[in-house]
């Protein structure tokens, strides 16, 4: 069982239960956490780009563009034109998706909660800072390449 202390098992099956939790709990809004997830990043980005969304999300621009196609049907984004690129259209949260915002942020801390429950503040503040670090010392590096697929602007 040497595997399931090892850091990346550890980080991935952490990672895959919280997926799974949000995905079941998400079922209340009418939406999957990937929508969940767009809106939550919409809101603090609001006017990005489809592109710009994707390669936020490290998704591919065509399962973005599905999720904002069937939010946008929902009514809860709508795309508008871009007043300086013509071919660019930017993304926005209507008045519905903005009221789901505080339901979906006290649904995402009950999931958190859940999640270091029996960790103390000390446990968790140390927690928060490690992952800080993995994150920080895996992010792209200065000079390194995008994938082509992420730099592209979708009209």
């Amino acid at each position: 069982m040497e595997h399931k202390t090892s850091l990346g098992f550890l980080i991935t099956d952490a990672a895959r239960l919280l997926r799974r939790r949000f995905e079941q709990s998400s079922r209340q809004f009418g939406m999957t956490a990937a929508q969940l997830h767009i809106l939550g990043r919409l809101s603090k980005i609001e006017g990005i780009n489809q592109a710009g969304l994707a390669a936020l999300l490290d998704m591919e621009p065509i399962t973005v563009c599905r999720h904002v196609d069937r939010m946008e049907t929902a009514g809860l984004i709508e795309r508008r034109q871009d007043p300086n690129d013509r071919r660019v259209r930017t993304l926005h949260i209507t008045d519905k998706g903005r009221e789901l915002l505080p339901d979906m942020r006290n649904l995402a801390n009950e999931i958190f909660e859940e999640a270091q429950n029996g960790l103390s503040e000390g446990t968790r503040a140390t927690l928060l800072t490690a992952l800080e670090r993995i994150v920080s010392n895996l992010s792209e590096r200065p000079g390194e390449e995008v994938e082509p697929q992420r730099q592209h602007v979708e009209a």
